[in-house]
């Protein structure tokens, strides 16, 4: 066969994209594939067993559409585009999720999907039940808590509240945090499946859970309510409360729904009760809201029936499997806290080990430091050994010192004493000559009075001498050779004499007064020079007490 030939009978395919909720995968199909075909390709990847929850979802013209299961793929008015692109999601929801949801992967596809429609506000819920289901949320994420690993700012990049409660309450991004942190803290040893069904149980008690809803009218003019479509029947709303309903429709109280264009008709079982009609925009929405109706209406009723073989051995799987996991979780949770055990055993020891090492270190460097103490010590101790020595020297120098120092201040009293004996003598000498010198005052101040008045009466005498000679020159001349003449010349030289011999004593005299007031000078001077030596000597004598007075 040519290879040409193998070619052609190669069928032609397309590509398409399913996006799970976190997750993007790309397949070929045949162009001649079902919905179904595709469906359970998609299925098979996944490992999905329950597969009546699910269905693959488009968008065209603005409108979520479901990919009809018994008609071909590329037949369906789908969008035109390559790859073309299906979300795969949950259709039906069921009532129970803790019965119904068998496999693991199925309730985690749920708790996606429940938590997308919750943070995206499809969803009402509190804001204490969000903070409570955003500690599930991280504890199915990240394990257990634990505070060494868990530091503040570690949810900082997960998306966990709606955005209407982080603005109806003005909290910072640490506290939301810090509030979901003390509920993860409680949910320790919660594994990942337990968390995620918890975070489910809590959410299938909301008002708007697994509710889809469309707008209708009871007349064809106007759009004044709201149908939704869930798992226990179909009820009617407000166009502004999607809480509570203002009438519902259980579906074991129904007894038949029909659809006409842009009519639907809900048919009670009660007989006698009114037949509901409504009204919608389009054909597309009547025939969604009939096909959502008819798959919960099966799915309601398949729940109250029992259970098929193949239901019956997964429900038999899911429970072996939880067994399995149940004691799996245990065993890790023994083995986790043993090790736990082990591990602050480990540190206990380890702590011990370090107190202990530092115990010795310290004990080391008390024992060094010991060591450097006993040898400054024998070091001061030599030290102050040589000080005593010294001391002693010093000591015995002193006492010398101080011996001297008495000897001196003995001898400086002796001295002093001495010399208080010759300043007393000094000064009774002083008063001595000054009496001496007042009384030679007044002896030399006679003598000048007496030189002065022998003076005087010389310069007398010789003047009156003089008047005498005067007087007797003429008498002389007239008579030259009388002889009373050579008796006067007799006299007048007896008078000369006795003038003579009167200087002689007036001249000795005055020699005599010179002499004196030299030797006077003479004792002045060395009694001057007599007193500045004492002064000297008590000046050297009180420079030698204070002296001694510093030594002592």
């Amino acid at each position: 066969m040519s290879i040409r030939g193998l070619k052609k009978k190669q069928p032609k395919t397309f590509k398409v994209r399913i996006i799970t909720v976190d997750a993007e995968m790309e397949f070929s199909c045949e162009m001649k594939w079902k919905g179904k075909d595709l469906f359970d390709l998609v299925c098979r990847a996944l490992g999905l067993r329950e597969t009546w929850f699910f269905g693959l979802q488009y968008t065209i013209k603005g409108m979520c559409t479901w990919l009809k299961m018994d008609k071909k793929v590329l037949d369906q008015e789908i969008p035109k585009e390559d790859p073309i692109s299906f979300h795969f999601l949950a259709k039906f929801y069921p009532e129970k999720v803790e019965e119904e949801l068998l496999q693991e992967i199925t309730q985690h596809l749920f708790f996606l999907q429940v938590k997308k429609q919750i943070l995206d506000e499809e969803i009402y819920c509190s804001p204490e039940a969000t903070v409570l289901l955003a500690s599930y949320a991280v504890q199915a994420k990240y394990g257990d808590y634990d505070p060494n690993f868990h530091e503040p700012g570690f949810l900082a990049h997960d998306e966990l509240l709606p955005k209407r409660v982080l603005r109806q309450y003005q909290l910072t991004a640490e506290m939301w945090e810090e509030k979901i942190t003390a509920w993860y803290a409680e949910h320790r040893g919660i594994a990942r499946d337990e968390a995620e069904m918890n975070y489910l149980k809590i959410a299938q008690d909301l008002e708007m859970y697994g509710v889809n809803y469309f707008p209708i009218a009871q007349n064809k003019n106007h759009t004044d309510l709201l149908l939704g479509v869930d798992a226990k029947g179909i009820h009617i709303y407000s166009i502004n409360n999607r809480f509570s309903p203002n009438k519902s429709f259980e579906w074991s109280s129904i007894r038949n729904i029909s659809c006409s264009e842009k009519e639907l008709t809900i048919k009670p079982l009660d007989k006698k009760a009114e037949v509901f009609k409504f009204f919608s925009s389009q054909l597309k929405v009547n025939k969604l809201i009939f096909q959502l109706c008819i798959g919960n209406h099966d799915l309601f009723m398949r729940r109250r029936k029992v259970d098929s073989i193949e239901i019956q051995q997964m429900k038999a799987q899911a429970r072996e499997e939880k067994a399995r996991k149940k004691m799996e979780n245990q065993r890790l949770a023994r083995e986790k806290q043993l090790r736990e055990e082990a591990e602050r055993a480990k540190e206990e020891l380890e702590r011990r080990l370090f107190q202990l090492e530092d115990e010795a270190r310290q004990a080391n460097e008390a024992l060094l430091r010991s060591q450097e103490a006993a040898e400054l010590l024998a070091e001061k101790a030599q030290i102050a050994e040589e000080e005593a020595k010294l001391l002693a020297q010093n000591a015995a120098e002193a006492e010398q010192e101080r011996q001297r120092l008495e000897i001196t201040a003995l001898k400086s009293k002796e001295e002093k004493r001495l010399m208080e004996q010759k300043m007393r003598e000094a000064e009774l000498i002083a008063v001595k000559l000054v009496k001496e010198s007042d009384r030679r005052a007044k002896e030399a101040e006679h003598l000048k009075q007496d030189l002065h008045e022998a003076r005087e009466a010389e310069r007398k005498a010789k003047q009156k001498l003089l008047d005498i000679t005067r007087l007797s020159y003429p008498h002389m001349a007239k008579y030259p050779q009388c002889s009373p003449g050579d008796s006067r010349d007799a006299n007048f030289d007896k008078g000369s004499t006795k003038l003579d011999l009167k200087d002689i004593d007036l001249k000795r005299l005055s020699f005599e007064i010179e002499r004196e007031r030299l030797d006077y000078l003479e004792k002045s001077r060395k009694f001057e020079d007599r007193l500045k030596e004492l002064k000297s000597e008590i000046h050297a004598l009180k420079l030698e007490e204070k002296q001694a007075g510093l030594y002592s």
